[in-house]
């Protein structure tokens, strides 16, 4: 029973991923996942008792997975500049994956505090990775310069996301160079 249980679960966080990653988190209700996994939408509530709990268990079960693909690359690159760059060409790579897109929704949606202290706690782990990188080429603030930098991730993510004019490789390269000469104290 358990396994069956367990099983069920997972089915309800794969159509929640694929729910977030097709519309956002409007399209993340209980209908709809019950819809999509063939459980009555009173068997949903017996896994969740909220939205908020679904997406809370999706940052648990994704976000680390997510992120430690993001070190791996990181790990993999030889020297600061290129760990900065591994950083930012990893996470815009990720940008198609399921996943990622699941957690771009959730970070972008109303959460409960909870749910937001869990996700800024696993970006504290690859922000505190960059600010290392970031002291190591000499900046008197990396943590800000981190934060920044982010930001020209975060954008560069909305930019692919939105099916912008420009190819997602265009951004990705725009992206990088952005971040390396502004990343140079």
């Amino acid at each position: 029973m358990a396994e069956h249980r367990s099983m069920q679960r997972a089915a309800l966080l794969d159509a929640a991923r694929s729910l977030l990653s097709e519309g956002g988190t409007e399209a993340l209700t209980f209908p709809a996942l019950a819809e999509r996994t063939g459980l009555a939408r009173s068997s949903v509530y017996e896994y969740f008792r909220s939205r908020a709990a679904v997406v809370e268990e999706l940052c648990e079960v994704d976000f680390p997975v997510w992120a430690a693909e993001v070190e791996t690359a990181m790990a993999a690159a030889d020297g600061a500049e290129a760990k900065i760059e591994a950083y930012v060409r990893k996470q815009l790579e990720l940008v198609g994956d399921r996943r990622h897109r699941a957690v771009v929704a959730i970070s972008a949606s109303e959460l409960d505090a909870g749910a937001r202290e869990k996700i800024r706690a696993a970006h504290g782990g690859l922000i505190a990775m960059i600010v290392e990188a970031l002291g190591e080429l000499g900046h008197d603030q990396p943590r800000l310069a981190a934060m920044l930098l982010q930001g020209v991730v975060d954008a560069a993510v909305r930019r692919i996301e939105l099916g912008a004019a420009e190819h997602p490789e265009t951004i990705t390269e725009a992206a990088v160079a952005m971040t390396l000469r502004g990343v140079r104290p």
